[in-house]
């Protein structure tokens, strides 16, 4: 078979013909006949694996991984691992069919973003999730049955499912900020749709790594609920490096919770030292303050407002009335 013609080639090619130096026919009048293969367009067009059409969902599933690895750690007493292992872009019903061996298929809402998504374990991870569940020994060899879960199964699972949510939750935070929702869990795959057979699918497969045991889990987005977010998405490095400026937020915290001395002040009053020292019990000091002028109020020592007095449920306030010129 020929070799499939780059671009260059292909104006090369052309160039030749039009200029003469390669005639169009043979000889004898046929034309030029080469064995090539059908190119399908449209797998051209398609995303690599490990690629994704969202900007940045990696950064988001990888986030997630590292999450939902402690939270299964917390419930199950068990120490667990997620591994990003690819992204890949499906359409929907090519997914739901490649999923023969689907344990568990949590049904995903993800108010408020549209569609949902889902969250698939495979049938050797949902098992062995339901023996240490159940309180199986990690010494005793794990059981792998050679059917789907029952739905006294998929209840037990239901509680892993539903925790994933609020690591979902916690991992989009960066972007948006969702309340996703468990809203059921299904072993077939027929019964769960949260897209259009042909609408296209972004999935996320992590290995799961518990012990010696290995399972793989799936998490599904379809592309049309993640465009509301993708300029956000696009930005979430240039977000996240400035964040990462560890020191100026940590600063900007801690001097937002330190306190502070506020004054607010009638008036003042300018005296030698001699007087103040000759200062007794009954003694009237008289100030250049007018009583129906607001007061000034000081932030440690600066003068920043103008207030009036007054009194709330039988305690002393002021109203702010005015920012001092002399504070800016």
């Amino acid at each position: 078979m020929e070799p499939i013609l780059n671009k260059e080639e292909i104006a090369e090619l052309l160039a030749a013909i039009k200029s003469g130096q390669l005639p169009a026919e043979t000889d004898n009048g046929a034309a030029i006949n080469a064995n090539v293969s059908p190119l399908n367009l449209f797998q051209m067009a398609e995303t690599t694996e490990g690629q994704s059409r969202t900007p940045n969902l990696d950064i988001i599933l990888d986030d997630f991984a590292q999450n939902f690895a402690i939270t299964l750690t917390n419930q199950l007493q068990r120490s667990f691992t997620l591994t990003r292992t690819e992204i890949k872009i499906l359409s929907f019903q090519d997914y739901l069919l490649s999923q023969k061996d689907a344990g568990a298929i949590g049904v995903l809402n993800l108010e408020p973003l549209k569609n949902g998504a889902l969250l698939v374990f495979d049938g050797e991870l949902s098992f062995n999730l339901l023996e240490i569940m159940l309180g199986a020994s990690t010494e005793m060899e794990t059981l792998q049955p050679d059917r789907k879960p029952t739905k006294i199964e998929l209840n037990v699972l239901k509680s892993s499912i539903a925790t994933a949510c609020k690591d979902i939750d916690k991992s989009l935070k960066q972007v948006v900020d969702i309340n996703s929702s468990l809203v059921k869990v299904e072993s077939n795959s027929r019964l769960v749709s949260i897209a259009e057979a042909e609408a296209e699918v972004e999935v996320g497969r992590f290995t799961v790594t518990v012990g010696e045991v290995t399972g793989v889990c799936d998490l599904v987005f379809p592309t049309a609920t993640l465009d509301p977010v993708k300029e956000q998405l696009r930005d979430l490095l240039t977000i996240k490096t400035v964040k990462q400026s560890g020191w100026h937020d940590i600063l900007l915290s801690e001097i937002q919770e330190m306190s502070t001395t506020v004054i607010a002040q009638s008036g003042t009053i300018t005296l030698p030292v001699r007087k103040v020292m000759n200062f007794k019990v009954g003694d009237i000091i008289g100030i250049d303050y007018d009583p129906n002028s607001p007061l000034r109020v000081l932030v440690e020592d600066s003068p920043k407002f103008f207030a009036i007095p007054g009194t709330i449920n039988g305690k002393k306030a002021i109203h702010l009335t005015d920012v001092s010129d002399q504070g800016e």
